[in-house]
């Protein structure tokens, strides 16, 4: 609370200390709320926002720049985001509003709503994509568990699954009023995305290094080969950054994290930053490296596939397809959360919780996407186009044009200049991956 214009808290007994600025609440002036977020459910939020099906490309981007040009961009990507949400926090204690949409409205006034469009889009392609994800797979990765064929079940229709999983599992979810119930189901998605990295580790040595030939394996590997890349630079080498700027894009859900976290400060949040986001890095790390060790320069876009290839129904590589696309269903509620957030901004504004708005919107947005889903076949590519543009100013331009626009810093500062930084970064990288998407589909299949 504010008191004589010096910063207080309020503690047990209506005792009032002073505090420093960086353990004050940031949003002090809402008042006292019932125990929220703890610091570990709001962390396993943050990393379930940060890491989704993306993680099966990442060893595929090693190959394409080496070991330790994978490690430095990685590095360098994660530190870019973990700045990005210390602007964005920085920005939420100056102004005292509690989202992403939000702070563009208080930035660019009324223009600042395309912050709201942007987020809208964005968001509610991402969870299009990851349900066609399941809506492709999740029939395999079932039926790969019987032991005869079958044909004309009703779990192999992607359709009627999509459909099924949904409305038992997303949208009960999606209906929770606060997005730190969902820590729970996030925690279990981390610990799935850390059962695949286990797996990957063990199974390197399931593989041998040359590649075996046998009935199903027509490719086959020359000891040369088997000796790993420590830097690569090609024209693939440029496939490899979209991938990874997008590896750590959480921002939209770093503000609704934050506001239900237990004693809210901004020495915490950031707290809750860096632990998601260096704990994604390690997870990251190890399994893109060991993906990259198991079959080298011959490693697929999407790792699980050379599995398939050389360990046909391994029943543990089975099990981890199955615990991925688990992970990406749980992450959907997840993303939905700041997607409905923005959409009441735009439709109703600052207005109190309602839950009539709460329910039509959660609908409306689950119902939109799901028809994304069924009936568009190409929307990962679409994802592709929007993502590389919207998800490149949501992680990297916006936050930095936000600072400049609402902080008094002189343009000199170390923070301003950071913010420049990301700026020109983010532009980069968004004309590369719009770029490399337009080459893509040059080349064609």
């Amino acid at each position: 609370m504010w008191k004589n214009g010096a910063n207080y808290s309020v503690q047990t007994g209506s005792e009032y200390e002073p505090i420093g600025e960086e353990s004050r609440p940031l949003l002090a002036a809402q008042g006292v709320q019932a125990r929220g977020a703890s610091f570990w459910s709001s962390a396993f939020n943050l990393m379930n926002a940060i890491m989704g099906s993306g993680i099966l490309g990442l060893s595929y981007a090693m190959a394409n720049t080496g070991i330790i040009g994978f490690s430095i961009l990685l590095l360098v990507v994660s530190s870019l985001a973990t700045y990005s949400v210390h602007l964005l926090l920085l920005l939420c204690d100056k102004t005292g509003v509690n989202s992403y949409e939000a702070i563009g409205e208080r930035a660019f006034s009324r223009p600042g709503k395309l912050v709201c469009i942007m987020c809208c889009c964005s968001l509610s392609l991402a969870m299009s994509t990851y349900l066609f994800i399941l809506k492709s797979e999740m029939p395999a990765a079932i039926t790969g568990f019987m032991s005869t064929e079958t044909s004309g079940k009703w779990f192999e229709d992607g359709v009627a699954l999509l459909i099924l999983v949904t409305l038992i599992v997303v949208l009960p979810l999606a209906l929770l009023p606060k997005i730190g119930f969902l820590g729970y189901t996030s925690s279990l998605a981390f610990f799935f995305m850390l059962f695949f990295t286990i797996v990957v580790v063990v199974k390197k040595w399931s593989i041998p290094c040359p590649l075996p030939i046998n009935s199903t394996v027509s490719l086959s590997l020359n000891t040369s080969e088997c000796t790993p890349q420590m830097f690569v630079f090609s024209l693939k080498s440029a496939y490899a950054v979209p991938t990874m700027a997008f590896s750590f894009l959480c921002h939209t859900a770093v503000l609704p994290i934050y506001c239900e976290l237990h004693r809210p400060t901004k020495q915490r949040m950031q707290s809750v930053a860096n632990v998601s986001i260096f704990l994604s890095f390690v997870v990251y790390l190890i399994s893109a490296l060991f993906g990259y060790l198991t079959f080298y320069t011959h490693v697929e876009s999407e790792l699980l596939l050379g599995y398939d290839t050389y360990l046909p129904r391994d029943v543990v590589v089975m099990s981890v397809r199955l615990a991925i696309l688990l992970a990406v269903l749980l992450t959907v509620p997840l993303i939905h959360f700041p997607a409905r957030k923005a959409v009441l901004m735009l439709c109703r504004g600052e207005r109190e919780f309602s839950w009539l708005s709460h329910s039509l919107s959660c609908f409306f947005i689950l119902t939109f996407v799901l028809l994304l889903a069924i009936f568009v076949p190409d929307i990962r590519n679409v994802f592709g186009v929007v993502g590389s543009t919207t998800s490149t100013c949501l992680l990297f331009v916006y936050p930095g044009m936000f600072y400049l626009r609402i902080s008094s810093e002189p343009m000199r500062s170390l923070n301003s200049a950071g913010a420049v930084l990301l700026m020109v970064i983010g532009l980069v990288v968004g004309v590369l991956s719009l770029c490399v998407i337009i080459v893509s589909w040059a080349q064609g299949p």
